[in-house]
């Protein structure tokens, strides 16, 4: 297949993981050609045109939250349109900020409370009531999220905090939803949901991400699963993305979106070409 004359295109990150390389095996496929951009060694000059070397459209793809956002910032500014864009970025790398945005979307979300002390931290799980969920506010992996079972446990972990990086001591609770012992990630790209899989948590472990590990499943994409994930998407913007849900009683609700989306493991469970259709995506993109 002969090279597809497009926009050039450019994949920025800082950990070349099996996603990154798989998109790039993809686009080779394909004919598409796409820059990497190793981000995590390197510098950028601040009155360079930077959209004339890494082109008019870049896949924003580093791992580091922080890396992450202060790189697309400087690449928008710099002329390039990134996927996915600077302000869905720092929504969905916010688990308060997520909330919020889905709660003003009305889309259903567990019941959560947020403070920025111990006292108030303490008092607001009366809302949530126990067994609680305390969070960070960014963060990932499930990494630094602990299981308040009860008002000893919400002290100790509390209080823990405090000792912390001021960014832990922003007090993000959510009530533990009664659910399977499994959640659902579906992804999305641009207007379609394209895959989802269910995440079973692993024997004894309350936590569904696949790096604790959990099992990932083939999830049929229902009508629900596809109307909510597209809904949550739509309170973002357009882009790529990963949406947790979970199943209740009342029906799914969500609890994240994810910017920069794992599928290592999604790929094999449900057979979809989730890189392929990535750079499908932006080829469509840049013709637009």
């Amino acid at each position: 297949m002969g090279r597809i004359e497009i926009t050039k295109l450019s994949m920025a990150y800082d950990v070349i993981r099996w996603e990154e390389k798989s998109i790039l095996e993809a686009a080779k496929k394909k004919g598409v050609e796409i820059n990497p951009i190793e981000c995590k060694r390197r510098f950028f000059d601040l009155d360079e045109r930077l959209d004339k070397e890494f082109g008019e459209i870049i896949l924003q793809r580093c791992v580091s939250y922080y890396r992450n956002l202060h790189l697309t910032g400087l690449f928008e500014m710099k002329g390039s349109r990134v996927i996915n864009r600077l302000e869905d970025s720092i929504i969905c790398g916010n688990k308060l900020f997520t909330a919020l945005t889905l709660k003003a979307g009305g889309v259903k979300t567990p019941k959560a409370v947020f403070s920025t002390n111990i006292e108030g931290a303490l008092k607001s799980i009366e809302k949530t009531g126990y067994p609680s969920i305390l969070k960070p506010t960014v963060g990932s992996w499930g990494k630094l999220m602990a299981l308040l079972k009860d008002e000893s446990a919400a002290e100790e972990f509390i209080e823990h905090r405090e000792n912390m990086h001021p960014s832990y001591q922003q007090y993000y609770i959510e009530e533990k939803v009664k659910r399977p012992p499994r959640d659902i990630r579906s992804f999305v790209i641009g207007d379609k949901v394209i895959a989802a899989i269910y995440r079973e948590a692993a024997p004894g472990v309350w936590r569904t991400n696949t790096a604790r590990g959990g099992k990932a499943s083939n999830c049929p994409i229902t009508k629900e699963l596809e109307e909510i994930s597209l809904k949550a998407v739509s309170t973002i913007g357009e882009g790529i993305y990963g949406v947790d849900c979970m199943e209740t009683e009342e029906g799914l609700i969500v609890h994240e979106i994810n910017s920069t989306t794992e599928f290592r493991n999604s790929v094999p469970v449900t057979g979809i070409d989730i890189p392929g259709l990535i750079v499908d995506y932006l080829v469509k993109l840049s013709k637009e």
